[in-house]
């Protein structure tokens, strides 16, 4: 999962890159880039480990251009190093290529060997760069005709934007697993992952990239194709879960409404009867905790609090580091807790490590009983659509039965909200939704061999 912005025909489209990608940073910390295009269709590239910072910021500063596409990097496979970090940037025979991506191709190890068998050489061992070559091979002569080459026979989850010469594209999946939104700054158009983005550069949101759809902007306008076969949607409903931003909106619908549905909903299917107090893991689970809440009645407390110095401990890479994190990202409220029946409500449950280190930390705290509330579905399966789930093995819910996680994460009762109710409650359900990792029914076949996968996943 990745965070990625574009923008085209404003004289200050870096800064602007680079505030949208503060509104996305939430979508990955491993790395961050910013490529610049100039009027001449020049692009220069600013890329850095970790997350925006001050040093980057003055470096950007020396790149001003009148377009600027910016990504923010979460790797579901391919090693997280500074090669890996995009925008991907190319040279080829038409020009320059930028690239953003956010997804993960499915067949990018087959498409990989195809094209090293006709010489290409790859400087980064991502997804994304396969497509960069296909667009560097199309014989088309417009932008949009040649990135339309490049994904035919392209399979899995991306959201693109990509830019050529003065020509800002953006392309969906048919499918439409991975969100993109598209709005105008005055005479400037503007792409990104989610409408966050759009409202922090001050853009009107104008509607939402299609699936299949590729659009194309330069001097003469925007311009739109659909290349691509249709397919039946297959929207990630983790998006609305877990990954997007609470002020966002996403696939067209409000990410805080769908979060209090699936709180209300939960409240219903898994009530808490004595309980004083409801709480939030903060803060993907804020307004899930709240639905819950003005379902049930109980009150809502703040009994975790959340440092925002430290990013999110699902993205994080490595276990050791998800481990480390927990330890100092959040701390217990002893005043709220102490004595006190709890409903302690987070948005999935993925490994269980960082949900079992949070409630010995309540139970720390003088919390008499813990009651444990997911608004999601339990996650039995790998995604292999750009979440970082790649073995059933690290899935606590594929290995376990519901009463062994209650006991292994040490609550006294655990309720997850059902598939179907799920489902019924994110704006545009039920159908039209990718529920692969919680149902085992994938929209396409899995790969035979899921190492392919360390081809992939530029984001």
């Amino acid at each position: 999962m990745c965070g990625i912005f574009g923008v085209r025909g404003h004289p200050d489209a870096v800064h602007l890159a680079q505030l949208g990608l503060y509104s996305l940073q939430h979508r990955g910390q491993e790395s961050v880039g910013v490529v610049s295009i100039d009027a001449g269709g020049a692009a220069r590239a600013v890329r850095t480990m970790g997350t925006l910072s001050d040093a980057m910021s003055h470096e950007l500063a020396k790149i001003p251009g009148v377009s600027a596409v910016g990504h923010t990097r979460y790797s579901t496979a391919g090693s997280s190093t500074i090669e890996n970090a995009q925008p991907a940037l190319a040279r080829s025979k038409g020009g320059y290529i930028t690239l953003a991506h956010n997804g993960n191709l499915i067949n990018a190890g087959e498409l990989r060997l195809a094209l090293e068998d006709e010489g290409a050489i790859f400087s980064s061992t991502n997804d994304s760069e396969v497509i960069v070559h296909r667009i560097a091979h199309s014989r088309a002569d417009a932008p949009a005709e040649r990135l339309a080459d490049a994904l035919q026979g392209v399979e899995g989850a991306y959201s693109l934007i990509v830019a050529m010469g003065d020509t800002l594209l953006a392309a969906r999946d048919p499918r439409g697993w991975r969100p993109l939104t598209m709005g105008r700054l005055g005479d400037a158009v503007v792409f990104a992952s989610e409408s966050c983005a759009l409202d922090i550069v001050g853009a009107t949101i104008e509607r939402e990239v299609e699936p299949g759809e590729i659009v194309a902007v330069n001097a003469e306008g925007t311009t739109t194709l659909h290349p691509l076969p249709k397919r039946d949607e297959h929207k990630c409903v983790f998006e609305y879960v877990y990954f997007a931003r609470p002020d966002s909106r996403v696939y067209g619908g409000s990410v805080d409404r769908a979060r209090r549905a699936l709180g209300r909903r939960l409240a219903r299917e898994w009530p808490a009867p004595g309980a004083d107090l409801v709480f939030s893991v903060p803060d993907s689970s804020n307004s899930a905790a709240l639905g819950f809440a003005e379902e049930s009645g109980v009150p809502y407390e703040l009994a975790l609090i959340r440092n925002h110095y430290v990013g999110r401990t699902f993205i994080q890479p490595t276990q050791a580091g998800r481990d480390a994190k927990v330890k100092v990202k959040y701390n217990a409220v002893r005043e709220v807790l102490a004595g006190k029946s709890v409903v302690m409500v987070d948005d999935s449950i993925v490994r269980g490590t960082t949900t079992r280190g949070l409630v010995a930390m309540v139970r720390a705290a003088g919390a008499r009983e813990v009651h444990m509330r997911v608004s999601s579905a339990p996650v039995t399966g790998p995604c292999y659509y750009g979440i970082d789930t790649p073995s059933r093995e690290e899935l606590i819910a594929a290995n376990y039965t519901q009463a062994e996680i209650a006991a292994h994460l040490g609550v006294d009762s655990l309720g997850y909200l059902p598939l179907d109710g799920m489902l019924e409650s994110v704006p545009g359900g039920p159908k039209g939704f990718c529920h692969a990792c919680f149902s085992g029914d994938y929209p396409t076949p899995p790969p035979a061999d899921a190492d392919k996968l360390r081809f992939g996943c530029g984001c």
